[in-house]
């Protein structure tokens, strides 16, 4: 490799390092005060039922991933709406159907008991493909089992948008107690 070629290559590097600058840890990190408050945040949401077994599934699924920042007062709720859907998509000429999709969608909202106030009103989805065979028990199987990976997926998706909401309140949280303290940089 000649000079100019490794040259070009460190610059390269050096200019893909400088654009990560403002990339911060989400739920912590050294001298992270916001972290420790989107950690200390979702262990503060309170996950309110949901019915159905899908809504079941859901809420087992949140109260599972906002848990794991350890025990909290309640400070947040979560209100959850979901809507589950089985559609036939393969159909034969004798009308059998081959192919369904499994829907799962969310609305949520999450309130700051003490205020009273909404800080996120949002909604997310996901959806999977089962294939229908000659086995009737198989086929129920299938749809229980897309059902159950459809709730952890939009789990997923609700902590992680829940998670940057907190991280962007506590960092207004932050800048008002700061701005409290002037002695404080």
């Amino acid at each position: 490799m000649g000079v100019a070629a490794r040259l070009f290559a460190l610059m390269a590097l050096s200019l893909t390092t400088a654009a990560c600058g403002g990339l911060k840890p989400l739920y912590g990190g050294v001298g992270s005060a916001s972290g420790a408050s989107v950690a200390q945040g979702l262990a503060g949401v309170d996950v309110a039922p949901i019915p159905g077994r899908a809504g079941w599934l859901v809420r087992n699924a949140l109260t599972d991933r906002l848990g794991a920042a350890g025990e909290a007062s309640s400070r947040y709720r979560l209100d959850v709406q979901l809507d589950d859907s089985l559609q036939g998509l393969g159909v034969l000429n004798d009308d059998t159907i081959t192919r369904e999709r499994r829907v799962l969608r969310a609305r949520y909202q999450l309130t700051d008991t003490t205020t009273d106030t909404i800080l996120l009103d949002a909604s997310t989805g996901s959806d999977a493909g089962i294939d229908v065979v000659s086995s009737e028990y198989a086929t129920i199987a299938a749809e229980q089992r897309a059902l159950e990976n459809l709730a952890l997926n939009i789990a997923d998706r609700m902590v992680t948008q829940i998670s940057l909401t907190l991280r962007e309140n506590g960092s207004d949280d932050d800048a008002h107690a700061s701005a409290d303290r002037p002695d404080q940089p």
